[in-house]
């Protein structure tokens, strides 16, 4: 395991020599470091110069840019916790953190991780990171795991920013053991705000449930993709491919619309729901419009 123990004046002052050149100092295809802006509401990134030949090198003078803050923005390892120790297993990277991490505010947390990980995933021989804190799975705020991250786990907007994150808590219908009645269950988590909240909520319920709360099953295929999800005047249109009507663990079709339908109508935006499969509305659905009760 290769240790790395963020020093942050040692590593202020070596900055300069060691690969982390201003973005004055290099052409916009540099290598891209993520900061925080000092509101604490968002990702920037800034290109810079990253020296090394070996991976090793490379991560080292990574974690050595990501500790350097300026006037301007905030550095992700310069928010009062340290990296205990990094190790690489295949393409993937597990980053240890120290206990002070735990002291982050919920959106700070989120923005901290959305600049390591979209920082280190540039490297080609990285497509997962991994945190633990004292030898465990990292959890975010409300107590869920965070699991693997990718480069699709932080939405990148206008090629420069990362979208800020909020907290949301929304109420998810799944289904029972038996798959004949659907059972809600409450979700907390940091989304993007450049999602529509209607998305993130079909997104959810196709990941399925948590696994923190017993009792509850998924309702759709995990495999359907979603196409698009757009309200307008009240009325949510949910469009999602052909996997949709593949059932699985013996729910029906109708109770997996109405899962998605009934989570959605829980929000103050919808006060109406329209299941599209491909564009069109399929037969089982002809003239039904989900509303509430």
């Amino acid at each position: 395991m290769r240790k790395w123990v963020v020093l942050l004046l040692f590593v202020m002052f070596i900055g300069s020599l060691t690969g982390c050149a201003s973005e004055e100092d290099v052409s916009e295809e540099g290598f891209l470091i993520y900061h925080i802006n000092n509101a604490e509401t968002r990702v920037e990134s800034s290109a810079v110069e990253l020296d090394g030949d070996s991976l090793e090198e490379k991560v080292e003078a990574i974690f050595t840019c990501l500790a350097m803050g300026d006037s301007t923005y905030k550095a992700p390892l310069g928010m009062g916790f340290s990296i205990v120790s990094w190790e690489i297993a295949g393409k993937s990277m597990t980053i240890e953190v120290s206990p002070e991490y735990s002291n982050l505010s919920g959106t700070t947390e989120v923005l901290v991780r959305a600049a390591i990980v979209r920082t280190l995933l540039q490297l080609e021989e990285l497509e997962g990171i991994y945190f633990t804190k004292e030898g465990s799975p990292l959890t975010d705020n409300v107590g869920m795991y965070v699991g693997r991250m990718t480069k699709d786990t932080f939405i990148q907007n206008d090629g420069n920013e990362i979208n800020t994150y909020e907290l949301v808590k929304v109420k998810l219908y799944f289904t029972n053991e038996n798959a004949d009645m659907l059972v809600a269950a409450n979700r907390e988590k940091h989304y993007s705000t450049n999602t529509p909240l209607e998305r993130f909520v079909v997104e959810e319920l196709i990941s399925g449930p948590s696994g923190q709360v017993e009792g509850i099953y998924p309702t759709i295929n995990p495999e359907t993709k979603i196409i698009n999800v757009m309200t307008t005047d009240g009325i949510c249109y949910v469009n999602l491919d052909s996997a949709f009507l593949s059932v699985i663990n013996n729910t029906s079709l109708d109770l997996a619309a109405n899962s998605i339908a009934n989570s959605l109508l829980e929000l103050n935006s919808v006060s109406k729901v329209q299941i599209l499969v491909n564009g069109e509305v399929p037969e089982p659905f002809q003239g039904v419009l989900f509303t509430k009760e």
